[in-house]
């Protein structure tokens, strides 16, 4: 007949570490949470941040209206409508409300260095359900060609990294070269993700589907001539409509 055994039994070392993990992802997980409802807190009580009125462009909202397409930006009664209708305002850092808000307020960095204007699919979903019927994503457009012609794109964003190489590719050479262009794109965005897609680069490139050359153009000088007179006259129709007061509406 055995006899019991009066011997402790201690948890092995295996049993200390994961108590020990499970407690430090639990406070993880719990900064991370307490710190995410703060920051939903301050924004919801104070959309547009706290700033000095200096750092504030007051014309800012004077220029996106007068670009075409923004001439209601001023219509805007914040009733969230576009943000409801949007399919990626939870993925975005600032709603459609609060961009055209930030807009209004003058809050020209925070605008141009966001993520919501290069999220926006052009779906036109905000543009149909507006009750003052304003061109949002009109105004989207023109605040990602300012971030690109101020040079304060998200660097490392793939929307706006693919936007400005095509761009850089067809002002240089008058064409885009899909090979190189995918090429530079992941090496500025994120290399190792790649490495996934070399096989089925490959298979494309072997049927002559995707090439890796550089294509251009033979008269790239009349291009720059085309491009400049065009930036001249853009340049022109945009201190004209500056010349036009804006009435703002409620």
């Amino acid at each position: 007949m055995s006899q019991a055994c009066d011997c402790h039994i201690y948890p092995s070392r295996w049993t200390y570490i994961t108590s020990y993990a499970e407690g430090f992802f639990i406070i993880i997980f719990l900064v991370n949470y307490f710190t995410y409802m703060a920051k939903k807190y301050y924004f919801d009580c104070c959309p547009e941040g706290e700033q000095y009125e200096a750092e504030l462009d007051p014309g800012f909202a004077a220029e996106i209206a007068s670009i075409p397409g923004g001439e209601t930006l001023f219509n805007c009664i914040q009733c969230g409508t576009c943000s409801g209708m949007c399919p990626l305002s939870p993925e975005m850092d600032f709603t459609p409300r609060r961009i055209i808000a930030m807009i209004r307020g003058g809050f020209r960095s925070e605008v141009l260095n966001s993520y919501t204007s290069w999220l926006c699919a052009s779906c036109y979903s905000c543009a149909v359900e507006c009750p003052k019927k304003i061109k949002i994503t009109d105004i989207m457009y023109a605040t990602k060609r300012l971030a690109i012609r101020e040079g304060v794109a998200p660097k490392r964003f793939p929307v706006s990294v693919l936007a400005r190489e095509f761009f850089n590719s067809v002002e240089s050479k008058g064409r885009s070269s899909e090979g190189r262009l995918i090429m530079r794109l992941y090496l500025k965005t994120n290399p190792f993700s790649a490495l996934k897609l070399a096989g089925m680069g490959l298979r494309l490139w072997s049927q002559g589907r995707i090439g890796l050359g550089a294509e251009s153009i033979e008269k790239k000088s009349e291009l720059q001539t085309i491009l400049r007179t065009l930036d001249k006259v853009e340049d022109e129709e945009s201190k004209a409509r500056k010349r036009i007061p804006v009435k703002e509406g409620l």
